[in-house]
This record gives structure tokens, C-alpha cells and sequence, in this order.
């Protein structure tokens, strides 16, 4: 099957401006080759079985990655089931035919499909043909036009395009961004574990300075993958953006305590253990009471880091799990 070039976006966006979504200031460097013509698209939306559609491509809204709903998120779903209860569909979905013969994939409008097939009934669609970078194009409009993205909901879709394959190009181009703000993405990804960004949620008010320290703080080992799941399962009454507040305050804590004066214990005589935020020294007087102990531990010290990491390594995996 021929799939259409990015000219043909102009459809998609025919039914976009129609639907009455606002677009956003950025927009018109997104959208203006395919709001060269609009017409046509109106002509391709069919009502469609809810269950003949699958889902395709990166997944651009932070709630269908995680595990962790929060009422916001519900109760944003239920007003929108209830909307197409009482009105209808307003906004039809964008899809294109599967190679499977009488299926399809949605590009965007994940939620009202979910919505309808909740309420059992047909779902509104726009049916065009698409290849993969163009249905990346539009669902990136999609977004534009409607509501924006959270930094780090973008931040996890750029990680996806590129985990599907495509160069940095077509992310900066899909995201319209700059060379210097996907790397601002890039560095919030690399740095903040997959598990933890989950569990925290999409932060639609915590911008890039609040998510490039946590990074940060992620690097510097302030902050563990254990550490922050920790904290979170602590706090799942909270919403994603206090989620961010208080890891950042966790890290803020732990960088005061690695960064306060160095800490000297002598367990026996001696024997010291000093600890500072550059390092822990071990100390044994080779004369003394000492004297013995200090041999033996000369003797065995490599053996007992070893046995000594092996069993922190079970700890550190069982804290994981």
C-alpha cells in the first residue's frame, strides 16, 4: 500500500482546526506546510469498531506508561467518557489501515478510543495513509494543537521515537525542537531511571530546571534508583509534581549529609574508621594493642572486600526487587 508524504499532513490538520483546538504560540512552524490546504480529510472518518483498532508507535502521554493513576488522571478519563456518553464524539481519532486486512492502528486519540470502547460504541476516526515518520508528524501536531506535552512527558517520547528506530532528526522535527533542547531531554532520560520516572508521572508543572536536578542529583549519587522508589511508595497521596518536589528534597537532604564535616569512630583501640564526603579510611596502629589485629587485617583485607561488597550487592538487588 502507497503511504502519503508529509504534504498530506494538510488533512489531518483540516480536521484538527475544525475540531476548534486552540493551537499553541509555537504552532504555526509545525503546522504551516499542512495547513496549505484544508480539505478532503472530513470525507475519510468512519465510525469504527472500538476492537478492530490497535494501538501503534511511541507512546506520547506519561499515563499510558506508568502503573500509578492518580485521581486527577481518573477523573480527567471519567469527564471524558461522560462528554461522549452525553454528546458524543466530537473530535474523531486519527488511524491508519493495518497490514492486517480490516484492522487499524491508531496514530493518536488513544484515550478517546479507550473511552469508546469502555462505553461500547463506535469510535469516530479519520482514516489516512501514512507512512511511520509522517504519522509521527501528526501526532506531534496532534499534541501542538491540544494540550502540550509535559517536559518530561516529551522527554520520554523523544526516548521512544529513538528506541523505535528513528534518528535525532525526526525527533527534533516530530517535538519541534532545537538541537539544544533535545539534548535537555537526553540528559533527563539518561539521567533519571526509567522505574523512577514512572512512578512520578507526567509533572505537568515541573519544568526543565526541576527535572535536569533531579538528573543531576541521580549523577552525583544523592539519589539511587532504591532511595527514590523508597520515598515515592512513601507518598502515593501526592500528585506527580509534589512526587518531583520531594525527591528533590530527599537529595538535597542526603547531598547536606555527604557534604558535612568528616566523622571519626574508633570502634577498638586502636582501630579508626573515618568518614568524609571524598572517602572512608580504614586505620589500624601496626603497634600497640593494635599491633596483632593490624597484621591479620593486612593479611586478609582483600578477602574481606570482597566477601564484604558481595554481600552488599544481595542487598543493594534485594531493595531493587
Amino acid at each position: 500500500m502507497a503511504r502519503k508524504s508529509l504534504k498530506d499532513l494538510s488533512g489531518i490538520a483540516n480536521t484538527i482546526a475544525r475540531s476548534g483546538a486552540k493551537p499553541v504560540e509555537r504552532s504555526a512552524r509545525i503546522s504551516a506546510p499542512a495547513l496549505g490546504a484544508l480539505q478532503g480529510s472530513l470525507a475519510a472518518i468512519r465510525e469504527i469498531d472500538p476492537e478492530l483498532i490497535d494501538d501503534w508507535g511511541p507512546i506520547d502521554r506519561l499515563t499510558e506508561f506508568t502503573t500509578v493513576n492518580t485521581d486527577e488522571d481518573a477523573e480527567s478519563f471519567d469527564a471524558l467518557k461522560q462528554s461522549i456518553r452525553d454528546g458524543g464524539q466530537q473530535v474523531p481519532i486519527l488511524v491508519r489501515r493495518s497490514k492486517t486486512e480490516g484492522r487499524y492502528e491508531a496514530i493518536y486519540g488513544r484515550r478517546r478510543l479507550r473511552a469508546c470502547r469502555e462505553l461500547g460504541v463506535k469510535v469516530r476516526a479519520n482514516i489516512q495513509d501514512l507512512d511511520d515518520t509522517t504519522a509521527l508528524l501528526a501526532k506531534g501536531l496532534e499534541n501542538a494543537a491540544r494540550r502540550n506535552l509535559s517536559f518530561y512527558e516529551k522527554a520520554r517520547f523523544a526516548e521512544a521515537i529513538r528506541a523505535a528506530g528513528y534518528d535525532a532528526a525526526t525527533v527534533r522535527q516530530v517535538l519541534n525542537l532545537s538541537k539544544s533542547g533535545h539534548s535537555h531531554l537526553t540528559k533527563v532520560t539518561d539521567g533519571v531511571p526509567t522505574e523512577v520516572g514512572d512512578q512520578i508521572g507526567s509533572a505537568p508543572k515541573s519544568g526543565r530546571p526541576k527535572w535536569t536536578a533531579l538528573a543531576d542529583a541521580f549523577g552525583a549519587k544523592r539519589l539511587t534508583s532504591a532511595s527514590a522508589l523508597k520515598v515515592l511508595q512513601n507518598n502515593l497521596a501526592v500528585g506527580s509534581d509534589e512526587r518531583v518536589e520531594l525527591l528533590l528534597k530527599e537529595a538535597s537532604r542526603r547531598g547536606a549529609k555527604q557534604g558535612g564535616p568528616a566523622q571519626q569512630v574508633v570502634p577498638i583501640a586502636g582501630v579508626s574508621v573515618k568518614a568524609s564526603r571524598a572517602a572512608v579510611t580504614l586505620t589500624a596502629k601496626k603497634s600497640g594493642a593494635s599491633a596483632a589485629f593490624a597484621a591479620w587485617l593486612e593479611d586478609n583485607l582483600e578477602d574481606i572486600i570482597i566477601r564484604s561488597h558481595a554481600e552488599f550487592e544481595k542487598m543493594n538487588t534485594q531493595d531493587d526487587s
